[in-house]
C-alpha cells in the first residue's frame, strides 16, 4: 500500500473517457496511513454526529443544510488536511493556464463533507445531488471498492433502470464529477453484495485503476466502504459565526 502520493500536473490525463464531460479518477489520492487516520476519526466521532438510516448511516460536516444553506463554520482539521489542500492543487489543464477544480466555485474550495458508510449489500437509489452545490463533486473512497452506476433518464422523464456506465471506485481513490455529468445524469449504488462482470468493456475507468488485475475474475466482493463527498455549498449563512461569538462571551 502506498505511503506517499504523487499528484498529476493536470487532470486531463486522468479524464474518464467515454463519459459525458467530465469525470476524473485518481486511484491513489491518499495513503494507507491517511486512510486509517480518517477512518479512526470517523469511528470516534460523538454518537449524535451519526444519522441512522434504514440500512446505513452518515455524518454531515460541519452541519446539515437548512433550506439549501450552510451555516458558516470550518471543517474539522482531519477533514481539511490532507484532502482539501490536495483538491485545490488539482488543475484541469496545464498549470500555467488553467484554474484548479474549485477555481470557479463561490468559496474556491469545498466547505461541506458528507460521510456515508455502506455495509456490504447496501447502496443508494439513483439520484441527483441538487442545486445547493457548485457542480463539482469530489468523492474519496475508504475501506473497500464499489461500483457507482450512472443512469440516464428516458424521453418521458422516467429513470432508465439499466446503468449507462459504471465507475469502479477503489479504496484511497478520488472520483471527480463535474458539469453535464453532475447536472444531467443520476448516480446510485446497487443493493448487492458483489459487483460482477467487471472488465475493460463494462467499467468506464478500467484503464485508470490502481490494479485492474485485482478484478481479473470480473468480481468485487463488497465489504464496508466509507465515502467522503466534498462539495462547495453555494449559499452560506453567517449565523454560525455570530452564534460562535456569543458562545465565547
Amino acid at each position: 500500500m502506498p505511503n506517499h502520493v504523487s499528484l498529476p500536473d493536470s487532470l486531463e490525463s486522468l479524464r474518464i473517457m467515454g463519459l459525458p464531460p467530465a469525470a476524473y479518477y485518481i486511484s491513489d489520492f491518499i495513503t494507507s496511513d491517511e486512510e486509517q487516520m480518517i477512518l479512526d476519526r470517523i469511528a470516534s466521532a460523538p454518537k449524535p454526529r451519526w444519522k441512522q438510516l434504514t440500512h446505513r448511516r452518515l455524518q454531515t460536516w460541519p452541519s446539515d443544510l437548512v433550506n439549501n444553506k450552510l451555516i458558516d463554520a470550518p471543517l474539522p482539521a482531519w477533514l481539511e488536511e490532507p484532502i482539501v489542500s490536495r483538491l485545490t492543487s488539482l488543475r484541469l489543464g496545464p498549470a500555467s493556464e488553467s484554474s484548479n477544480i474549485f477555481g470557479h466555485s463561490p468559496h474556491l474550495k469545498p466547505n461541506h463533507v458528507l460521510i456515508n458508510e455502506y455495509p456490504a449489500g447496501v447502496g443508494i437509489m439513483p439520484h441527483k445531488d441538487g442545486a445547493a452545490y457548485h457542480p463539482v463533486v469530489c468523492t474519496v473512497s475508504l475501506g473497500a471498492s464499489i461500483c457507482l452506476d450512472i443512469h440516464k433518464t428516458k424521453d418521458d422523464g422516467t429513470l432508465d433502470q439499466a446503468p449507462a456506465w459504471r465507475i469502479l471506485q477503489e479504496p484511497r481513490s478520488l472520483l471527480i464529477t463535474t458539469s453535464d455529468l453532475y447536472t444531467g445524469y443520476l448516480h446510485g449504488i446497487a443493493d448487492i453484495t458483489e459487483d460482477v462482470e467487471l472488465s475493460d468493456d463494462t467499467v468506464a475507468n478500467w484503464t485508470l485503476l490502481r490494479s485492474g488485475a485485482s478484478f481479473q475474475e470480473g468480481r468485487n466482493v463488497r465489504q464496508t466502504r466509507t465515502s467522503l463527498t466534498y462539495r462547495d455549498v453555494m449559499n452560506v449563512s453567517k449565523l454560525g459565526s455570530k452564534l460562535g461569538m456569543f458562545r465565547k462571551k
